[in-house]
């Protein structure tokens, strides 16, 4: 099939136009660009992993007398068909989302809003497909700035501007070590400013320091600890189909810079593997230890995209250490589990910012305000426990496919390598499962607080079911996670193509989709039964009269059931004394003094503070605005004194010069 890219730039040059477009009309013009752009680049992408006619190869644009070209190999169209699923159901549940904006924000606020929601998409898949170093830099910062003006939305509060401003400052951090690692590769070798200059350097020198500088470019975008200090900020901060890409996809980017640059090291992979996977497994597990403490809805999902981007990292990091190691189960279903849980994250983290839902009609995203959501927003609540159960990786969802071929990939790779590699596993294998149970433990809390029991403040008490441009979005992502978890043959051999570039050789996947096709046999019958009961009980009930009361506490019911049921608090009181000063949880109360005979009253509050983002960026920037304001000293605004300061400056330059230290 020919493939024509003025497509590409055509949606690029009428993304425009939505400046001129009537408010009512700017999504209908911004949606219909991200089909085009979708169709095209998806089209392509399927025919690539599919279809395997190589590589596609076309001519895009001229930049500095450099013709630049789309490349599309296997991993780029995976990555691209990630991006499109995740951004096209964004913009689909922006439709409902925004509603209430129109009233709000004028026409230029929404105008710049879609141009930058269409251009993040854009730009995205950009970042997939262009390996020329120039161009590729310039799209990453297109993707920065994009995703920085969305972020920024609510733009009335000075929380938001600060917390975008420190998203900016972080992506052009990543930014400036990316374009250090393309440059330093450039000087050293004299080949191409571009990815595929990587190459020669990598046979030619250590790979694991250069790799280094782009793991830290790439990980701060992709979220590993302690690159992360980013992303419980800005999720919370950005509108729920923003922070739905985000968590879905513009992380990812990160994942998939990592993949690119590993494609090009084929020496010294041990010593990277086993950094990835110390990296990824304190990321998933801090990631996950830090959800359970938040209060805060959205910024506790934020900790579950830390702790899947680990699990995601584990899953590369086993590959890349069976491949070093000769280990071919381990290596193709530690790539394969990472790479499938790349799109069954971006599903599920979709999915689960059904989040916006709620803080739109309850306008809070405080669990400890809310209660008894599922009376009154079923639809929204089923579906946020479709999405919990898909990321704590219970069958018969999408997540438990991915984490089954990871532990897969760990079960048979024991006793094939030595005894350091045997414990490697071993302690992974353990971390991966606290990992699981930790997060069945924060979801079950965090259903059960959200939408069970009975409202706990007058937030949750109005509230109403969204509209179905909302819920479609979502239920198609549910449907997808079900179509993964109850037929995962078909997902997984597509993946195993990408997992090729690695690999080579992915005959060993024959010998699971045996088990897989088990997998899939139990789910189907696991849901027929919860139908056939479903369907006994109804028949049961449906003579029975049914009555409702006030919630049952304890024998008896109270003037204010709400005080009767579990907290957030309550709810993880026991995990909280275990791990307090891991997850640096702040209990805030006063005690009752022994002559206090009449008690006042009394407040119990938790907070759970990132100890990472405490001393590595907290602080830090604290010392330095202590310095900087002491500074200020010297501003005296008297001329001598600067003339004094100039004098001072070159005195002391020519003493260094003069006992030869410079």
């Amino acid at each position: 099939m020919i493939y024509n890219v003025t497509v590409l730039i055509v949606v690029m040059g009428l993304s425009a136009l939505l400046f001129a477009l009537p408010v009512k009309l700017k999504w209908h013009g911004m949606f219909a660009l991200q089909l085009l752009a979708a169709a095209w680049t998806g089209s392509a992408a399927v025919d690539v992993l599919i279809n395997d006619p190589g590589v596609l190869d076309l001519p895009f644009f001229w930049l500095l007398g450099n013709e630049v070209h789309l490349v599309i190999d296997r991993l780029s169209a995976y990555f691209i068909l990630v991006v499109n699923i995740t951004a096209i159901t964004g913009g689909l549940y922006a439709y409902g989302y925004l509603k209430p904006y129109t009233r709000s924000k004028n026409s230029t606020e929404l105008s710049i809003h879609f141009f930058c929601f269409l251009w993040l998409h854009l730009s995205m898949l950009l970042v997939c497909v262009l390996r020329d170093g120039l161009a590729f830099l310039i799209t990453w910062e297109m993707m920065a700035v994009s995703s920085f003006i969305l972020v920024i939305f609510e733009s009335d509060k000075k929380e938001t501007i600060r917390i975008g401003i420190n998203y900016l400052i972080q992506m052009h951090v990543a930014l400036i070590c990316i374009m250090v690692g393309l440059i330093y590769a450039y000087v050293k070798t004299g080949a191409e400013f571009s990815f595929d200059g990587l190459a020669p350097y990598f046979a030619s020198f250590p790979p694991f320091p250069l790799f280094l500088v782009f793991f830290i470019g790439f990980g701060i975008k992709a979220g590993f600890m302690p690159l992360h200090t980013w992303l419980p900020h800005a999720h919370p901060a950005a509108p729920a189909h923003v922070s739905g890409v985000m968590s879905g996809v513009i992380i990812k980017m990160g994942i998939y810079g990592i993949l690119r640059v590993l494609t090009y090291i084929h020496t010294d992979l041990l010593p990277i593997g086993i950094f990835i996977l110390v990296v990824s497994l304190i990321s998933g597990l801090l990631g996950v230890m830090y959800a359970i403490v938040q209060h805060d809805l959205k910024k506790l999902l934020a900790y579950h995209s830390i702790e899947n981007i680990g699990i995601i990292g584990i899953g590369i990091g086993l590959g890349i250490v069976g491949v070093a190691l000769s280990i071919p189960a381990l290596a193709v279903l530690g790539f394969t589990g990472g790479i499938l849980h790349v799109l069954n994250h971006s599903l599920f983290k979709s999915l689960l910012f059904s989040a916006g839902s709620v803080n739109q009609q309850t306008h809070t995203r405080h669990i400890e305000h809310l209660g008894g959501l599922i009376k009154t927003m079923p639809k929204t609540a089923y579906l946020f426990l479709l999405g919990a159960l898909a990321i704590c990786g219970l069958p018969p969802f999408n997540g438990f496919i991915s984490e089954f071929l990871i532990f897969s990939g760990l079960f048979k790779g024991l006793k094939t390598g030595g005894l350091t590699i045997d414990l490697t596993i071993l302690g992974t294998f353990i971390g991966l499962t606290l990992i699981g149970g930790l997060a069945v433990f924060c979801f079950t809390k965090v259903f059960s607080i959200v939408f069970l029991g009975t409202p706990r403040t007058e937030a949750p008490r109005h509230a109403h079911e969204v509209g179905t441009g909302m819920l479609v979005p979502k239920m198609a992502v549910g449907l997808l996670i079900l179509s993964i978890g109850i037929v995962p043959s078909a997902f997984v051999g597509p993946v195993s193509r990408v997992t090729q570039i690695f690999t080579g050789d992915t005959s060993l996947l024959a010998q699971t989709s045996s088990t897989l096709s088990y997998v899939s046999l139990g789910s189907l019958l696991f849901i027929g039964l919860i139908i056939v009961l479903w369907n006994v009980r109804s028949a049961q009930q449906k003579k029975a009269s049914v009555g409702y009361g006030p919630t049952w506490g304890c024998g008896y019911s109270g003037a204010d059931p709400a005080r009767h049921q579990y907290t957030a608090n309550s709810f993880a009181e026991s995990y909280r004394e275990i791990v307090g000063p891991v997850a640096n949880v702040e209990v805030q109360y006063n005690s009752f003094r022994d002559n206090e005979i009449f008690p006042g009253p009394r407040k119990f509050a938790t907070h759970g503070r990132d100890f990472l983002e405490d001393y590595l960026v907290s602080r830090p920037v604290r010392f330095i605005t202590f310095w900087l304001e002491k500074s200020a000293i010297f501003q005296t605004g008297k001329l001598q004194h600067y003339v004094l300061y100039a004098l001072v400056f070159l005195v002391s330059v020519f003493l260094l010069t003069f006992f030869k230290f410079i």
